[in-house]
């Protein structure tokens, strides 16, 4: 698969790290951003990122989420998009931004299919998921995950996250604050944000993808198989990373969360295990906190459980 503007380069056996410089067609002869970084990537190993958008009908969100990883100042990052066949100009618009490395755009069989796609075709030592609803808070937020992971030696990391209103993204409606990273928690009906999940490449290559069976709830199943079932090291950066827009697939009516909470259960019994009885009835409780803030100290045990 071709890869316009990609310059792409696994540098010594010692290291093992794909080297992954993104910039656009002008930069790569003569920014000298790109001549440092080719010169730094001679002597340091540095993880390189791929994040992957899903899109589907799209046209009016899009934009905020392509423009938030062109601006990060992260060097190594590989962006791919994959559409499920839009027919309002999703494809069009991703194709407008250079930094784009790759747009799929076909049918599929819901997000968590699209989401393999993008797997199977990243190429990062990092892989980030970033749907068309969501956007980075910062400019410097890959720099972070890469920061903070490198820093604890871990396989995987989570952030915090906020919900903004989805026609004025200023707009904060739910904040969403994950604590500290214990693996008992999941016992507890808690799980990361998924848009701040990362982990390395290498764990979806043995561990496996979303399973697609579960249509609402397979982001939830992959973390718990990951970080509960697997005992991935995990790390929690206590930054807001993303602003994701309301109306996700699990959250947009009663009668789904009710399937979602299904789900949910059928992901502990898929890994062979049994969740306790309470878990999945207080994993929804959890939102309420999320809401609102006033509540937030009667109710702050179930934060930290």
């Amino acid at each position: 698969m071709n890869y316009p503007y990609l310059s792409y380069e696994k540098k010594g056996k010692a290291s093992g790290a794909s080297r992954i410089l993104l910039l656009d067609k002008n930069e790569r002869s003569s920014s000298a951003k790109f001549r440092i970084a080719k010169y730094l990537t001679s002597f340091v190993a540095v993880l390189s990122v791929s994040i992957i958008t899903v899109a589907y009908n799209s046209a009016d969100t899009i934009s905020d989420t392509l423009e938030s990883v062109r601006r990060q100042t992260y060097p190594y990052v590989e962006h791919i998009v994959v559409d499920g066949a839009s027919t309002d100009g999703t494809p069009d618009i991703a194709r407008r931004y250079g930094h784009v490395s790759c747009v799929i755009s076909e049918p599929d069989q819901g997000a968590y299919d699209a989401m393999n796609k993008g797997i199977a075709s990243a190429r990062g030592d990092v892989i980030g998921l970033l749907n068309a609803d969501d956007a980075y808070t910062s400019p410097y937020a890959l720099e972070w995950v890469i920061q903070t992971l490198t820093a604890a030696k871990a396989d995987a990391l989570y952030a915090d996250l906020q919900y903004v209103h989805r026609r004025r993204p200023e707009q904060v409606v739910r904040h969403w604050s994950s604590g500290p990273y214990r693996r008992e928690r999941f016992r507890w009906g808690w799980m990361p944000p998924h848009p701040t999940f990362f982990t390395l490449r290498k764990h979806y290559e043995t561990l496996g993808n979303y399973n697609t069976r579960l249509r609402l709830s397979a982001d939830y199943e992959l973390m718990l198989r990951f970080l509960y079932v697997h005992r991935l090291s995990t790390v929690y950066l206590p930054r807001v990373l993303v602003r994701m827009r309301l109306g996700g697939m699990s959250n947009a009516s009663f009668r789904q969360r009710w399937q979602a909470n299904r789900e949910d259960r059928l992901a502990w019994q898929i890994n062979g295990l049994q969740p306790p009885p309470f878990a999945l009835w207080i994993k929804p409780m959890r939102k309420i906190t999320q809401f609102w803030p006033l509540f937030a100290p009667s109710l702050a045990r179930l934060q930290t459980l």
